[in-house]
C-alpha cells in the first residue's frame, strides 16, 4: 500500500481538502492509500474548508489538525506532497525512497466561500493526476501533478 502525506502550514485547509479528495479518489479507482494530512503547527480545521468540501460529498467534519508528530510512523510516507509554500521550506528531509512533491495552492483564508471552491476545484484536479500516476504504478512528477501550473501560491 502507498503511503501519501499532505503538508501545509496549519493542516486547517489546503492540506485536508487535498486528503479528502486523495481518500475518495482513490476508492473511486479502487487504489489502496494510506493517505494522511498534517501541518507545521496545529490548529482547527477551517468551517469554510469543511462547507466547501461537503458541496462536492466529502466529509471533513470529523477532521481534525495535526503536527506532523502526531501522524503515525511519520518518516515511513512514499510521497510527501507540500500545499504551501512555507510547509514546504519547513518540510523536513525524507529518506531517499520517499518522492517529494510540493504544489502550492492559494490559501483562501478570509475570502468568501466562491474563492475556496475555486481552491478546492484546483486541488481536486491536481489530486487526480496524483492518484492516476499511482494507479497507473508511475511515481508522479511536481510538474504532473501540477498540471503545469507554474510559480508559486500567495500563503
Amino acid at each position: 500500500m502507498t503511503r501519501v502525506l499532505v503538508l501545509c502550514t496549519h493542516n486547517s485547509a489546503r492540506s485536508q481538502m487535498a486528503e479528502g479528495w486523495l481518500r475518495q479518489q482513490a476508492a473511486d479507482r479502487g487504489l489502496e492509500l494510506d493517505v494522511h494530512s498534517a501541518g507545521t503547527e496545529r490548529t482547527s480545521v477551517k468551517p469554510d474548508a469543511i462547507a466547501a468540501m461537503a458541496e462536492v460529498g466529502i466529509d471533513l467534519s470529523t477532521h481534525t489538525s495535526k503536527r506532523l508528530d502526531e501522524v503515525e510512523d511519520p518518516w515511513a510516507f512514499d510521497v510527501v506532497l507540500t500545499v504551501c509554500d512555507s510547509a514546504n521550506e519547513a518540510c523536513p528531509v525524507y529518506p531517499a525512497r520517499t518522492t517529494r512533491l510540493h504544489v502550492a495552492f492559494p490559501d483562501p483564508s478570509g475570502h468568501p466561500l466562491e474563492r475556496w471552491r475555486e481552491v478546492r476545484d484546483a486541488i481536486r484536479d491536481a489530486m487526480a493526476r496524483l492518484v492516476g500516476a499511482l494507479a497507473d504504478g508511475r511515481t508522479p512528477t511536481e510538474d504532473e501533478v501540477a498540471g503545469g501550473r507554474v510559480g508559486r501560491a500567495a500563503n
